[in-house]
């Protein structure tokens, strides 16, 4: 049964992005393939660019497409076995993604990280409970510790913009008011580790990732010097995971500015936080690819679907 739960998932990188180079010139090159079958999507949390990129892959490939706010429409869900369920509990995960299987060919599911309780997260219980329970091919729309459908955006927008054959490519950290999780750079390292590239990363002390989801690293703490001859600088904020889910700074002299990216290409998964995060100018210069990122979010989700289409 094919998934696509993680990078992992990607056998034959180059392929994809061939595949991809070949969606973007003809977007409806497969629109039979998924004729006859539905994708349905559960959204536990908010969503706008991969509901709505998702769905329009889907259609693209001819799938119909279910959506539903599972968060708020839903039952909530009992995660444990042997539990009694005299709580807020209605239903649990067995039922529920048996039923969601029964309705669906396939089935996309979005469900963050809590951010409170590190071995909880990493877990996955939604995202695995519906690949154990639903007997289809399941695809990850952002889970607790990663968001491979982004990382293949980021992947095809570097591939289509890079003029050198070993692009320098910068993650660095940036403020943000609130916690937000780990997923979206661990799944962008990962990625990068696949890639011909070279990546450094950059970040406050006390920000460092883990190294269970994208492996041993030397992070860069002064961010002047990781920035030094990028050819692509990836901006995004992550809390703490030494102390799980912390905000430990927000210091606004990490914030990206036109001075500090020069030459480069900004990207970022937005949304994004103006003047925090990246100043105006940045974000609305050419240099940004923010947007091109956003539309290529399309074709990751075709490649991704075309790939959970190959085991029905």
């Amino acid at each position: 049964m094919n998934h696509f739960i993680n990078i992992q998932d990607i056998a034959d990188l180059n392929h994809w992005l061939e595949k991809g180079r070949e969606l973007a010139e003809t977007p409806d090159c497969c629109k039979n393939l998924g004729s006859g079958k539905t994708l349905c999507l559960l959204f536990f949390n908010s969503s706008l660019r991969t509901r709505l990129s998702t769905q329009k892959a889907a259609r693209l490939l001819g799938l119909e497409v279910m959506v539903m706010n599972f968060g708020a429409e839903g039952w909530n869900l009992e995660m444990e076995d042997g539990t009694r369920m005299d709580g807020g509990a209605a239903e649990h995960i067995r039922e529920a993604a048996g039923v969601v299987g029964k309705y669906a060919d396939l089935i996309g599911v979005r469900a963050f990280a809590g951010l409170e309780d590190v071995q909880k997260d990493r877990a996955e219980k939604i995202l695995n409970g519906f690949q154990k329970y639903a007997g289809v091919p399941l695809l990850n729309l952002e889970s607790a510790t990663a968001h491979p459908l982004q990382a293949l955006a980021d992947a095809l927008t570097i591939a289509s913009n890079k003029k050198e054959s070993h692009p320098r490519v910068v993650l660095s950290w940036a403020p943000h008011p609130r916690a937000l999780p780990q997923a979206v750079p661990n799944s962008f390292v990962r990625m990068m580790r696949r890639m011909p590239v070279e990546l450094v990363i950059t970040h406050p002390e006390g920000y460092e990732l883990d190294a269970f989801q994208v492996g041993e690293y030397q992070p860069v703490h002064d961010q002047a010097s990781a920035l030094a001859g990028a050819d692509f600088v990836y901006v995004k904020n992550w809390s703490s995971f030494k102390q799980y889910g912390k905000v430990l700074s927000e210091d606004p002299a990490w914030m990206m500015t036109g001075e500090k990216l020069a030459g480069a290409h900004f990207m970022h998964c937005l949304p994004v936080r103006r003047n925090v995060v990246v100043e105006d100018a940045v974000l609305d210069g050419d240099r940004s690819l923010v947007l091109e990122q956003a539309s290529n979010r399309t074709i990751a989700a075709q490649l991704a679907l075309l790939h959970m289409l190959e085991a029905l």
